[in-house]
């Protein structure tokens, strides 16, 4: 695709359209689902967010649904990825799916407009948005504020390279949304949009000088098990002063497939 089809967006989250916000989500999510679906569903692995049938509209049009009824801020779409890093990293046997991927944004979007911002919507209007009764989606926020530990913006994780005991404390800064705003922008695989001053780097004779020119939040932790390449791996000071490394959606992916493929009979 040339560059004069191409959508330049902003360097900063803030300043970017909401739509493109949505289409950069749903493009990732919507490859996340089209992996994950192709991994049998285990008893084990039911939760709370799984529908018993794949809900009859696209990820892109929830989330614009959601946008327009809900007035959800940036800051919050944005944190739906960091909630799914989050959720698969405390539990492995989780997966974003066709089934479990329309809950879990609502989830994520009321817990967060709610804890976040000063000004959210009631149950009533999120779950009539959401397409789920009221008592569903209070069911839905307990479920999901104990799987993310009740920590809406800190994340907590033990160090790779100390003992089990010593623990980290990843907090989820503006700067960490921005790096998940500019790697969606990098791996979009629809190919349209362009990160403003950086038109020039997204040449495919330019490609490797940027996955050489900064590690991006996934690129490290690559080192440390397979995986595929979307957020990349970025270094964070945490709460406790120590270096933290934040596992990825595509990371998660690959560890799932790894994790299903280990469990096959010889």
């Amino acid at each position: 695709m040339h560059s004069s089809t191409r959508v330049t967006l902003p360097a900063a989250f803030e300043v970017a359209e909401i739509d493109s916000l949505a289409l950069l989500i749903a493009n990732m999510l919507e490859r996340l689902i089209a992996h994950n679906d192709k991994i049998p569903l285990l008893p084990e692995s039911l939760t709370r967010f799984h529908s018993r049938a794949v809900p009859n509209i696209s990820v892109l049009d929830y989330l614009r649904r959601i946008i327009k009824w809900t007035k959800v801020e940036k800051s919050c779409l944005l944190l739906t990825l960091h909630y799914v890093d989050q959720i698969c990293a405390r539990i492995p046997l989780f997966t974003l799916s066709s089934l479990t991927c329309h809950r879990f944004i609502i989830a994520s979007i009321t817990v967060s407009s709610k804890g976040l911002c000063d000004s959210f919507c009631t149950n009533a209007l999120y779950a009539r948005v959401g397409g789920i009764p009221v008592p569903e989606l209070n069911v839905l926020e307990r479920e999901f504020l104990r799987a993310i530990d009740w920590r809406l913006m800190v994340r907590k994780i033990p160090s790779p390279l100390t003992p089990s005991s010593h623990i980290l404390f990843l907090q989820c800064t503006r700067e960490v949304l921005q790096e998940y705003y500019i790697n969606l922008i990098r791996t979009d695989s629809s190919g349209r949009f362009l990160l403003e001053g950086a038109e020039s780097e997204v040449e495919d004779s330019d490609m490797e000088s940027i996955s050489s020119r900064s590690a991006s939040p996934m690129d490290v932790q690559v080192r440390h098990r397979p995986s595929f390449s979307l957020l990349g791996t970025r270094e964070s000071s945490s709460v406790m002063g120590d270096i933290a490394t934040l596992p990825t959606i595509e990371q998660n992916m690959a560890f799932a497939a790894l994790q299903h493929s280990l469990k096959k009979p010889p």
